[in-house]
């Protein structure tokens, strides 16, 4: 994934998948569109999307959205 941030902390410290309507709380960070995360395990309905308002999104340029139940960006960019 071609995030302009440096580290897993500042996507991370960006990310706002708590905000968003299908955000289950169950211990997870988000940063579902990273590789090193993927997709929750504890979301599996979704909601609604937030993704697109995400400043890591925005940064990195993704296309897809719902990454937290379809998986990372590079995921579902190989679907």
């Amino acid at each position: 994934m071609a995030l302009k941030a440096a580290t897993l902390d500042e996507v991370l410290g960006m990310c706002i998948c708590m905000t968003c309507p299908s955000w289950v709380n169950c211990g997870e960070k988000g940063g579902y569109c990273v590789d090193a995360i993927g997709k929750s395990a504890c979301i599996h309905e979704e909601k609604g999307c937030v993704c697109r308002n995400c400043q890591a999104f925005k940064n990195a340029g993704l296309k897809h959205i719902s990454f937290c139940t379809k998986g990372s960006a590079d995921e579902q960019s190989k679907m």
